[in-house]
């Protein structure tokens, strides 16, 4: 089984254990984990094979969007990351396309659920939460719904302390704590009601919008629309990328952080932004070696803080390189890196095939914001929050749910006051771009005292730090909450060390030198393997950028009782050493190419329409061709037909198009489909399922 029984943050909860059968063998699940997750712990990845040419089909995005995880549950076809297992469930693998069940009887029916509310709010993440926690505050009636079967949305998936600002948007805390907080206000609002396991599907002229809650068909009437669906990740075309075992980012964190699934042993990362940065240290947490982060820039874009981490924990970033391709037959054995031009242009030489068993695509977000758009078209009152409005860090969505809510408070005339003048200024730091790097900046205490360093060398949006110094002696430059953080000199500090315990990026270590100035105590963060760090451990301290100042023996373990994930880990090292000590090496790195090999197959080999099995090679003669309509290229190549609705492939398209000099105004985009999400027929006309009242 490939269960998670231990983790340095997140608790192992009890469960309790179900019999299932996957293609008639017997197998155990947890009552309620999703039907995935259960398969993926069990070691099964192949969940079914295309109709058009019989390659695997296998988990990919875990949230419901892509419909490549379809298996025949109890003889009916479902999404295997969107569907809870229940004791006793009969699960075969889909071979081709599911067949109609042979029932001649007819079905009960029912009426369809109308609902009229003042205000309907899709998504239950961290704008959707703080939107409706606004609303539900000044009394008006609101229906939150959510297709998850618990609040949070990404939250839940995020083991990581926050940045952002203490004060607005819990910086400091960890993730699925903050979305916990969240629901909880929650719960204390009575005008709020919630629905889980219930997915908006459509948006309709009329005003109304379709919904389906466990299978069962609603329409809902809402005076104002607050759209805070999220995003989606975007995809990348190569060889090999649909293979069991290439995840988007958060298909993985689903299974390592929500669900407590080791889905891999080595994994390769594409993509340097945040998402992929705090998936790299996600994967260390749950135990599974990171081989290597391709990023095809020239610098990482998400937050140097993370990037260090990853370095300082034995992860090799590599920048101007990207993966060529993945290899395997049923599942990923390898995958083939190479270094990128100042055009992006593959340098072959440079071609090198690591064996991992995982390829994590962290290549950015794409707003969720169908339902808005159509609601715009048909003149219903709407607001977009968070990522469906902009792709931002959670902090600011926190921020700008917040906004919507009151904003939709005051136009339905409830008494909720001005929006107070620095919101909108605020919203537009927490949603600011890291700033410039400058370097390690020599601490304002004496040698001989005890007193913080910070190694965070960028300007982000963060403050976590100056609010939890009992002497009130750390503040940022300019009081600025992107300014970096400094020690206020002739302030005393008491060695508490809180400030180390609630750094999001672990990038404040203390030096205690009062009892040995010539080899004072230095703490460092640690959140990884705590079994392998106790008093006498030998530990490999590095540098900020991971380079190794030696091997020490641990003297000190402790942890703060607000942040009892964090060990706080004291060695004690040379005075010249001692400030520049960061953090603790955790896997070796090993870049060592395979000894064979693996020739890359050709790029447009390359699937882009994951549901339709359509190639780049397909849709680029298409575009020779002189086809220059989307909706043509999907009748000529079916690109766009399967069951996503084109989520996934309609970016790769625009790209082709690109690649080869077709400028996208002139390129006309296809007719979306009238719902979002794949509905079964029958939820139209109320069917009720066997056992509904």
């Amino acid at each position: 089984m490939n269960r998670i029984e231990r983790h340095p943050i997140v608790s192992i909860p009890a469960r309790e254990e179900v019999p299932f059968t996957w293609d008639g063998r017997p197998l155990f699940g947890f009552r309620g984990e999703m039907i995935a997750s259960a398969l993926a712990a069990c070691g099964i990845h192949v969940f079914g094979r295309h109709v058009k040419d019989g390659s695997p089909q296998g988990l990919f995005c875990a949230n419901g969007q892509c419909s490549q995880c379809l298996v025949m549950a109890d003889g009916q076809p479902v999404k295997a990351c969107m569907t809870p297992l229940r004791p006793g469930m009969r699960l075969e693998s889909l071979r081709g396309l599911p067949r109609l069940p042979a029932e001649d009887a007819p079905v009960a029916t029912g009426p369809v659920e109308e609902i009229e509310v003042a205000v309907l709010v899709i998504g239950g993440g961290p704008a959707g939460l703080a939107a409706a926690i606004e609303l539900g505050r000044r009394g008006v009636k609101t229906l939150l719904l959510d297709d998850k079967d618990r609040l949070g949305g990404k939250l839940v998936l995020q083991t990581h302390k926050f940045f952002g600002s203490v004060e607005d948007s819990h910086a400091g805390t960890r993730g699925f704590e903050i979305g916990r907080l969240l629901a909880a206000e929650i719960e204390r609002c009575p005008a709020v009601e919630v629905r889980l396991q219930t997915t908006a599907v459509a948006v309709f002229a009329d005003g109304r919008i379709g919904a389906v809650e466990r299978g069962r068909y609603r329409l809902i009437r809402p005076r104002h629309l607050l759209v805070a669906s999220g995003a989606r990740e975007r995809m990348l075309s190569f060889p090999g990328n649909t293979l069991p075992g290439v995840y988007g980012a958060g298909a993985f964190q689903t299974l390592v952080n929500r669900d407590l699934v080791r889905c891999a042993s080595r994994v390769l990362i594409v993509g340097g932004g945040n998402v992929g940065l705090i998936a790299g240290y996600h994967a260390l947490q749950a135990g599974i070696e990171v081989a290597a982060l391709v990023e095809a820039l020239p610098e990482v874009g998400g937050y140097r803080v993370h990037a260090d981490k990853l370095k300082r924990l034995g992860v090799p970033i590599l920048t101007r390189h990207t993966i060529v391709c993945a290899h395997g037959e049923e599942h990923v054995t390898a995958a083939t890196i190479a270094e990128v031009d100042e055009r992006f242009r593959l340098l072959p030489a440079s071609a090198r095939t690591l064996e991992v068993d995982t390829v994590l695509v962290a290549v950015g977000l794409a707003e969720v914001n169908e339902f808005a758009l159509k609601a715009k078209q048909f003149g219903i009152p709407v607001v977009c929050a968070g990522d469906a409005q902009e792709i931002a860090e959670a902090s600011a969505a926190l921020f700008s749910g917040k906004i919507a809510g009151l904003r939709i408070a005051r136009a339905l005339g409830a008494d909720a006051g001005e929006i107070p003048r620095d919101w909108e200024r605020k919203l537009e730091i927490l949603k600011s771009r890291p700033g410039s790097v400058r370097g390690l900046r020599p601490p304002a205490s004496p040698a001989g005292a005890v007193y913080p360093v910070f190694h965070c060398f960028q300007e982000i949006p963060c403050n976590p730090c100056t609010a939890v110094c009992p002497r009130q002696g750390i503040r940022t430059e300019n009081d600025a909450i992107t300014g970096l953080p400094y020690f206020v000199p002739g302030t005393e500090c008491t060695g508490c060390a809180s400030c180390v315990a609630v750094c999001p990026g672990l990038a404040v270590t203390l030096v205690d030198a009062r009892r040995d100035p010539e080899h004072p105590l230095v703490v460092l963060p640690y959140e990884i393997w705590r079994e392998k760090v106790e008093v006498g451990t030998l530990v490999s301290v590095t540098d900020a950028e991971g380079a190794i100042l030696g091997r020490f023996p641990v003297v000190k373990v402790r942890t703060r009782k607000k942040h009892p994930g964090t060990l706080l880990v004291g060695v004690r090292l040379e005075r010249l050493l001692a400030d520049r000590a960061a953090g603790i090496w955790v896997q070796e790195r090993r870049l060592d190419p395979l000894p064979l090999y693996e020739k890359a197959p050709p790029p447009d080999e390359a699937v882009v329409c994951r549901c339709e099995r359509v190639t780049a090679g397909e849709i680029r003669a298409a575009i020779r061709e002189g086809i220059r309509d989307l909706n043509q290229l999907k009748a000529l190549t079916r690109a766009g037909m399967g069951a996503c609705g084109a989520k996934t492939c309609r970016p790769l398209v625009f790209r082709i198009f690109q690649e080869e000099g077709i400028d996208r105004a002139a390129v006309t985009d296809r007719v979306d489909r009238p719902l979002f999400v794949e509905v079964p027929i029958g939820a139209f006309a109320g069917v009720r399922e066997e056992g509904d009242a």
